[in-house]
């Protein structure tokens, strides 16, 4: 009988599984057919951000669900999946709670100190990768689907297409959906030095998409195909 340590883990071997699926479809489009682990640079960083979370809890579902908390819960599994292929990782947060200074008083004031702080992390590695996590909110109930917004840098386009692509072809093989310049009014993907890209994985408004964004199957495929996306980039 499996033990329940090894049955803990087989989400994430689910997960491994069609990241491999994946990249080995992708690799079968190169003429030499390298395996992508082969060429990656191994002093690339991957930043993690999970958008909001603190005292703000970002975008709110009918139902009262926080956007902070599946944000939060989608980057721990990139993360944990990241890991598991030896990829370095670092995140900008890895709880709901974050501490203040004590200057930080009212809630736009704890915002702005946040946003600073990541920016300032962010902006002090080298050779870093930025993968923001967020989730979509419209008047309309009816949208749904994935949405990447890319950065001005380099690389940033390139990386926020692939994404698209892999998340379109996926999750939602009808969607004819592109990725798009992010607005300048985001902060950390425009001031952000390095390449960048974030990632609405879904509407929080669309009852059936809420229902799958907050499943942690949902959530370990989205961290699969974000983590191959990265790793052809």
């Amino acid at each position: 009988m499996m033990g329940s340590k090894y049955r803990k883990l087989l989400p994430l071997i689910a997960a491994a599984l069609l990241f491999l699926h994946i990249t080995g479809i992708i690799n079968n489009r190169n003429e030499k057919n390298v395996p992508v682990m082969a060429d990656m640079e191994r002093s690339r960083i991957l930043i993690i951000d999970a958008g909001h979370g603190g005292a703000d809890g970002g975008a709110v579902a009918p139902d009262g669900t926080l956007e902070s908390g599946i944000n939060l819960s989608i980057s721990l599994k990139l993360d944990n999946l990241a890991h598991i292929f030896g990829i370095e990782t670092l995140l900008t947060r890895d709880s709901e709670e974050l501490l203040y200074p004590e200057s930080a008083n009212t809630i736009r004031e704890m915002k702005r100190w946040d946003q600073k702080r990541r920016l300032e992390f962010i902006n002090s590695l080298d050779n870093a990768v930025l993968i923001s996590i967020h989730q979509n909110m419209y008047p309309d109930s009816r949208p749904c689907g994935p949405q990447v917004l890319y950065g001005g840098t380099e690389g940033s386009e390139e990386l926020g297409n692939a994404c698209q692509q892999l998340l379109n072809a996926y999750l939602y093989p009808e969607s004819r959906r592109l990725a798009t310049p992010a607005p300048k009014d985001i902060y950390l993907i425009k001031n952000a030095k390095c390449s960048s890209v974030l990632v609405e994985c879904g509407f929080l408004s669309n009852e059936d998409e809420l229902r799958k964004l907050s499943g942690d199957d949902y959530q370990r495929k989205l961290a699969a195909i974000i983590l191959s996306s990265y790793m052809n980039f």
